[in-house]
């Protein structure tokens, strides 16, 4: 009785061990498995002239950015030239999410289009995301200065591997993909 207890006690902490290395993998592997997009991948998935709201802004390319997975799915943002447009001061980047995506702690975008667009405050950054063909409003967050010595750039979203943050100018948000 006591070695069967023994053999189901044993079978019961491999079964757990197991799970959680499969898990433990599973999260190493969806980091790993994103990468910077190249610049042709950008252009191939951004617009030209990125609808938001009632308008189609002009975006301007050479500061597209992204990641891409293994599927090909892509996470890209690019600055909005909004001189002249309604959106002028509320909107600054058009953000492209076709794989789930958590800024923060708690703004959880589905994949989709969004606007984001910022105010400074002494805290940092008061960072605002809107759905971008509607203009309604999924959060507000606060961007802090950046801890690590990166390059300063208008907009960079960093691989997962690498970083897992979306930077804004010398800035950052922490992000983290969905499956």
């Amino acid at each position: 009785m006591k070695l069967f207890f023994g053999r189901v006690l044993s079978l019961m902490i491999l079964c757990t061990l197991s799970a959680s290395l499969v898990a433990q993998s599973k999260s190493a592997s969806t980091k790993r498995e994103w990468r910077a997009a190249t610049s042709a991948e950008l252009e191939a998935i951004l617009p030209v002239r990125a609808p938001v709201e009632k308008e189609r802004i002009e975006t301007e390319m050479r500061t597209a950015t992204g990641v891409i997975n293994a599927r090909g799915r892509v996470i890209a943002a690019v600055v909005l030239i909004t001189a002249g447009y309604a959106a002028n001061g509320k909107y600054s980047y058009y953000l492209l999410a076709q794989s789930p995506l958590r800024i923060g702690t708690n703004i959880d975008l589905t994949p989709g289009s969004y606007a984001i667009g910022w105010i400074r405050t002494p805290e940092g950054l008061q960072v605002r995301i809107y759905e971008a063909e509607t203009g309604v409003e999924r959060g507000v967050i606060t961007a802090h200065p950046l801890t690590q010595s990166l390059p300063i750039v208008s907009v960079k979203i960093w691989p997962p591997d690498a970083y897992s943050i979306l930077q804004i100018g010398r800035f950052a948000l922490p992000y983290s993909l969905g499956e």
